[in-house]
C-alpha cells in the first residue's frame, strides 16, 4: 500500500547556531555537564528535530594564571565536536584588558574602585548572524534554531522571520536553573533574566534545563572517550 505524500508528516530541516560563549556560561559552567554534544542536546529540547547543519561559533582562550590547561580542554572539546556529523566550527577571538570598576561593597576608608581583568569575546555575534542571513537567503534550511539569549541577536532573528518568512526559534541556555547556581555562590538572590527582545521577535523558545540527572544537559552527553576521523581517541578532560 502506497501512502500519499499529503499523509507523511512535514518535519523542516533547521539548522541551528550555537553560541558557545553564552552555553558554556548558561547552561555549562558549574555544571558537570560541560561535555555536551549539541547534537544531542538540540534533540532532548526539541524531540523529532530534523538537523541539516550545526554551526558552532567560539573564540580559543589563552592560559589564565591559575588555570593553564583551560585552551588545552577547550581545543578537546572543540575535538569532540568535530565527530558529529554536518557540525561546522567559527572562530571569534577573545580580547583581554584591565579595567577599574565601582566595587558593589567598598571597604571602610578603603578605595571604591578595583582594576579588574575583562574578557570579551569579540566576533562571534556578527558570525552567527552573517551565517543565519547567508544560510537563510540561500534556503539552506525551512527553519533556524539560535542557542543563545544574546539580544544583539534580535535582528537578524526578526528580519529572517518578518522578511523571508522563515521561522527562527530561540533555545535559551541562561534560565532559573542558571540564576540557582549563581545564587547559591554568590551567596544572595539572583533572578533569571531571559532576553524579552529576542523572545519578542522569534517564532518559538525552549529553555534548556541544566540542573539534575535528568536536564537536557545531562543525558546530552558524550562517550567518556571517542573516536575522530583520523582514528586518535579524544577523552573527556578531567574535572568535566
Amino acid at each position: 500500500m502506497t501512502i500519499p505524500a499529503s499523509a507523511i508528516p512535514f518535519i523542516p530541516r533547521t539548522n541551528v547556531y550555537v553560541d558557545g560563549f553564552n552555553l558554556y556560561y548558561g547552561a555549562a559552567k558549574n555544571t558537570p555537564y560541560k561535555w555536551v554534544d549539541l547534537s544531542a542536546l538540540c534533540a532532548a529540547v526539541l524531540p523529532g528535530i530534523h538537523i541539516g547543519r550545526i554551526r558552532y561559533f567560539t573564540a580559543l582562550v589563552g592560559a589564565m594564571r591559575g588555570d593553564p590547561h583551560i585552551r588545552q580542554r577547550q581545543e578537546t572539546y572543540i575535538r569532540a565536536l568535530e565527530t558529529v556529523p554536518n557540525l561546522s566550527v567559527h572562530y571569534g577571538h577573545y580580547l583581554a584588558s584591565t579595567v577599574s570598576a565601582r566595587l558593589a561593597h567598598p571597604p571602610a576608608g578603603g578605595s571604591r574602585y578595583a582594576d579588574v581583568l575583562k574578557m570579551e569575546e569579540k566576533g562571534s555575534d556578527v558570525n552567527i548572524a552573517t551565517y543565519m542571513l547567508v544560510d537563510a537567503f540561500r534556503a539552506d534550511c525551512d527553519q533556524l534554531i539560535v542557542i543563545t539569549n544574546d539580544s544583539d541577536l534580535a535582528e537578524p532573528v526578526r528580519i529572517i522571520n518578518k522578511e523571508l518568512k522563515i521561522p527562527v526559534g530561540i533555545f535559551n541556555p541562561q534560565t532559573a536553573d542558571t540564576a540557582r547556581r549563581s545564587s547559591v555562590r554568590s551567596g544572595r538572590t539572583i533572578k533569571a533574566s531571559p532576553s524579552i527582545t529576542l523572545r519578542k521577535v522569534s517564532r518559538f523558545t525552549r529553555d534548556i534545563r541544566s540542573d539534575g540527572p535528568t536536564c537536557h544537559m545531562a543525558i546530552s552527553q558524550f562517550p567518556r572517550t571517542l573516536i575522530d576521523a583520523a582514528g586518535r581517541t579524544i577523552t573527556k578532560p578531567m574535572g568535566w
